[in-house]
């Protein structure tokens, strides 16, 4: 970490890659070797809702072992006949999820709908006693935070995760370790952005379609169905603050507007948000529709990432997804100024007499460390030939020549981890508290913009709240 590598040493390292290129099979980008399972070990599951996301998780449960497609369903035949294409098992098709949801043949389902009827459809699928994958965020309002909590209470033996991928990325998880072992400091301050340019480049989830409200198409667009721009991005990076930060925020406040997406939604097409969490913790978010821009990682990757700042360092940090490989870059802070002594016998600290952009690239004079996954780590069981080769793509990827890559994608990895939690009884990473804490955060986000105030986390205790006597709200009819 100290020292650079000098020419001579990479050159002698390079060549042993060239050497031995051949004899070693390529970590990035190569699958892993899947083993078959039997069938009576893999969970049977069903999917509800083979829109975007389901179709995209689809793609990925395809590759996943543990578990088998016995069911799907959707209103529109459309997305449900692609949604059976992309999985490929031939599963049994229904229109009402109530019906898949009656099947025996359904150990496990996934709840990949509108945030508006997440609650709902959860809710029918722990009473029907199934396990559950519910996509982020878990709830959508004050009443259903305590609902699913008295309704989880009462099926604890079954599984129920919410899908916060970051949760299960190899980087993200080093970078926590990183902060609980003091590595970075005095970790105090986070910041979050995700721009996009819905101008230039429209997204057809957020684009108007014929029937404004009326349209389902459309619910991401209109408060009555959707949490906008907090519920469907800030919800990953805010989960990450909490996870840093190993807490709640104490309170949140900020600012969204509606500006330039004027075509008749009621969602803000920017925010910008402040979380004050315990012991003086901050984290900042932004999230804009006109520029995509990401001021991170010498501005190569676009739209999202997240920076968490330490007394003695810094991380840059965003996740993959099936286009882009995952990053995480470490830059530590210039060591602490030296004692020198005066004359008189007195000390006092070393001063600088370079400028100022000077100190800053002596303080970074390596560059930023990237973070490694466990392929490149050092055991000390290496062979001379397997540690020339890890110092060289170690070294090669410092320098940008190769890209970092996470061994399995997040999203492959959460949905395994799933099934194994299925089978195990373990509790997921993203379990019920911490798929609620982000639901928790997105609602009082919106609150705390829509009402030009500080919103203080305890207040989602006395919003929501079941009259005396009554038991909570109840499923509504689909």
């Amino acid at each position: 970490q100290d020292q650079d590598v000098s020419r001579r040493e990479f050159v002698k390292a390079a060549g042993a890659v060239t050497a031995v290129a051949a004899a070693i099979p390529a970590v990035h980008g190569a699958p892993a070797i899947q083993k078959v399972r039997a069938a009576n070990d893999q969970v049977q599951f069903g999917i509800i809702g083979t829109g975007s996301r389901g179709q995209y998780l689809l793609k990925h449960l395809k590759g996943i072992d543990n578990g088998h497609c016995v069911a799907a369903c959707d209103i529109n035949a459309d997305a449900l006949k692609k949604g059976v294409e992309y999985i490929g098992t031939k599963p049994t098709q229904y229109k009402d999820y109530r019906e898949l949801l009656a099947s025996k043949d359904v150990e496990a389902v996934f709840v990949t709908l509108p945030l508006f009827i997440h609650y709902p459809v959860t809710r029918d699928a722990l009473m029907a006693g199934k396990h559950v994958f519910c996509e982020k965020c878990l709830v959508f309002k004050p009443e259903e935070v305590h609902a699913l909590r008295a309704l989880h209470l009462e099926h604890p033996k079954q599984t129920l995760q919410t899908g916060l991928q970051r949760r299960y990325s190899y980087f993200y998880q080093t970078v926590k370790q990183m902060v609980d072992k003091g590595i970075l400091g005095n970790v105090h301050h986070m910041h979050g952005q995700w721009h996009r340019n819905m101008l230039n480049k429209p997204s057809a989830l957020w684009t108007m379609k014929p029937g404004g409200e009326k349209n389902i198409a459309n619910w991401r667009v209109y408060r009555s169905m959707s949490g906008g721009l907090a519920a469907e991005l800030t919800s990953h990076q805010v989960d990450i603050a909490d996870w840093m930060f190993g807490s709640q925020p104490e309170f949140v406040m900020g600012l969204g507007s509606l500006d330039t997406l004027k075509d008749g939604r009621d969602v803000w097409d920017n925010i910008q948000l402040i979380y004050k969490y315990p012991n003086g913790q901050k984290m900042t978010y932004s999230s804009i529709s006109t520029n995509s821009f990401l001021p991170y990682f010498n501005g190569t990757r676009p739209e999202m990432g997240e920076v968490i700042m330490g007394s003695d360092g810094t991380i840059e940090i965003t996740v993959g997804d099936d286009v882009h490989p995952a990053i995480a870059w470490w830059y530590r802070e210039p060591p602490k100024a030296a004692a020198v002594t005066t004359k008189a016998g007195e000390k006092k600290k070393e001063e600088a007499f370079v400028a100022g952009a000077t100190m800053v690239a002596g303080g970074g004079a390596n560059g930023p460390i990237p973070i490694m996954t466990s392929d490149l780590n050092f055991t000390g069981k290496e062979s001379f030939i397997d540690k020339e080769v890890k110092f060289a793509r170690r070294w090669l990827t410092s320098k940008g020549v190769m890209v970092q890559e996470e061994q399995r994608n997040p999203v492959d990895v959460e949905l395994e981890s799933f099934f194994d939690c299925c089978r195990t009884g373990q509790a997921p990473k993203a379990n019920l508290e911490i798929g609620m804490a982000d639901s928790v955060a997105v609602i009082l986000s919106n609150l705390a913009m829509d009402e030009g105030r500080k919103v203080y986390f305890d207040e989602i205790e006395r919003m929501g709240k079941p009259a005396a006597g009554k038991r909570g709200i109840e499923s509504s009819a689909l």
